[in-house]
Order: C-alpha cells, then structure tokens, then sequence
C-alpha cells in the first residue's frame, strides 16, 4: 500500500517514505502524517520538520499519501503508523473526521497527539472524547480576512464588481475558514464588491480553471478572484489571462508556495497569503517535544501570515521572508 502511495512524490520524498516503512520504532519516535507531497505547500512543511527535528535532537519518521482527496487511504497509513509505537503522532487530517478511529487509538494508548496546520473541529473532538495535545498553524479566518484587506486596498472601498471565491474541498474545515473570512471582510469593507459565486475546487487547479471559465462567462466583468490555496489560484490565473483579462482581474491564493511566489514575481498572481508552512512545521516538533517533557505549551499555536506581493518580494526586507520555501 505504502508504496503504491508514493508513486507521485518527488523522488526525494518517495525514497524518505519508503524508508520508513518497515523496521521498529527507535525510542522516543515522533510519527508526521501529512496530506501530499506532491504539494509544495506541504513539502514546505517536511523541511520544517525536518529541520525542527534536527534543533531538537529528536527521531521521527513521515508518511503522506497520494493527494489530499485520499482521506480513505491517510487513515489506513496512521493505523499503520500506530504499530511503530511513536512517543507522538503529529497529524495533518484531510478532514475533520477521517482520521478519528486512529487518533482514538493513538490516544488510548498514550501517544499525544498533535493537530497539524489546524484541520480537526474541537466540537466533533469533544463528541468523540479525543483530546489533542495541541494544534498549531495559522489562523485561517484571518488569513482570508488579510485577502480581502488586499484586494480593498488595491481597488479601493469604493469599488463595485463581481467576484469569485474558490473554497477547499467541501467538508473540510481549513478551506471553510478561509472563505468564511474573505467574505465576511469583504463585505465590511467593500460591500460594492459582491461575491457572485462560491464554489468548491477541491484543492484542484484544473477544476479552479474551469471553474473560473464558467464565471467569467456568466460575469464578463469579474474584477476578482480569492482562492482558498495556491494551487487553485494558479488554475484561475490560467483561465483567466487565456480569457485576455489579466489585468482586469485581480487574483488572490493562499499558502505562499515556490510556484506561486514564482507566478507573482511573474506578474501574474497578485497576491498570496503566506501561511508559512516551514515555520509551523519546525514549530510543532518543538513544541512536542516541550509537552513531552512536562512544558506547558498552550493549546493553540498560531503562526503568523504574511501578504506576498510583487512589491514585497523585490523589496526583499521583510523578515518573515526567511520563512517562505
């Protein structure tokens, strides 16, 4: 199984998954289960781990599964997980509920467990009785709220026009956030913009593309388009520069990824809310290992954002900056 679920990684990643695999548990072992690699959002994250590790001095090993749709297959890898024994099992969910027959398990048998980049719902938590240790990333109604900031800074809070919001894949409780916050902000500070259509893309960049072709159809004169990831806001930027309007539409992803970093110093991806994902990574690691050793650690652990810009990125001042993978 584990290995058919690496066939897509880099090779890198596909030979540090395979790795890991078999043997026995070294002591004091931290398990990482994450969604994909395949997205340099969450490759981002293996490096801070990887690095936090190292800081630490603790072991740990990783695993991911093919995509993050795989809610099915990343529950059979955590169980599977769960035989190496960890000391913690620092956890990315594709959902909020996929994981929680494993994490019941992980939390019978002593093992902490962590909420990586904040993808489980307290209130179904506290209905199936699992305590996390902790959750860490970043606010994620703020960090659609930061989207829209922009976008009223760029068109003015006077500006009329439809736009489009992209979710995440439908259930999952990140990507609900992030929508909730764009549009809620959105609407207080520019209530001429009107969100026309909020559609999930499911993480897709191809379904992005065509979502946003189908708008464009029906709203010629869309003025923006907020992205719940990176990923979906690279599709939109496609449709929407195939359709000649790259400078009428003002496009805004989230994650800060390589590719879209890429995309902005380009001139076509305005803008994108870092959530510095390398930094949650190396911060989790060493938070478990504080809480492993009896260190208060609060309950949420929010790293911060950063709006990525063409201007912010030729400045190159920013501090934060240094976080950005």
């Amino acid at each position: 199984m584990a290995g058919r679920l690496v066939t897509r990684f880099s090779l890198a990643a596909a030979m540090l998954s395979l790795s890991l695999v078999g043997g026995h548990a070294q002591e004091g072992e931290y398990g990482v289960l994450m969604k994909t690699l395949a997205n340099p959002f969450w490759g981002a994250m293996q490096q801070g781990v990887e690095d936090g590790a190292k800081e630490a001095g603790v072991q740990y090993f990783l695993q991911a599964v093919e995509s993050d749709q795989a809610a099915e297959p990343q529950l059979n890898v955590c169980n599977t997980m769960l035989e190496r024994q960890p000391v913690a099992m620092i956890t990315a969910a594709i959902n909020s509920t996929n994981l929680l027959p494993c994490l019941k398990k992980a939390q019978e048998a002593g093992i902490k467990v962590v909420d990586l980049d904040g993808n489980l719902d307290q209130a179904i938590l506290d209905k199936e009785g699992i305590e996390i240790t902790f959750r860490i990333g970043s606010d994620n109604v703020a960090a659609g709220a930061q989207a829209a900031d922009y976008l009223v800074s760029k068109l003015g809070a006077d500006a009329t026009g439809p736009v489009l919001v992209i979710e995440g894949l439908s259930g999952n409780i990140t990507g609900e956030k992030r929508a909730r916050g764009f549009a809620e902000r959105l609407a207080e500070l520019a209530p001429g913009l009107e969100i026309v259509a909020s559609l999930p893309g499911d993480w897709d960049r191809g379904k992005a593309a065509t979502i946003t072709n189908d708008i464009l159809t029906r709203n010629p004169d869309l003025v923006a388009i907020f992205a719940a990831n990176d990923g979906m806001a690279l599709g939109a930027v496609e449709a929407v520069f195939a359709a000649g309007k790259g400078d009428q539409v003002t496009i805004i992803g989230v994650d800060g990824n390589s590719d879209a970093v890429k995309s902005i110093k380009d001139g076509r991806l305005d803008a994108s809310v870092a959530q510095l994902p390398y930094l949650v990574g190396k911060e989790a690691v060493l938070n478990v290992k504080k809480a492993l050793a009896g260190e208060e650690v609060p309950a949420d652990i929010a790293v911060p954002t950063l709006v990525l810009t063409k201007e912010v990125l030729d400045a190159g001042t920013e501090p934060m900056l240094e976080y950005v993978k």
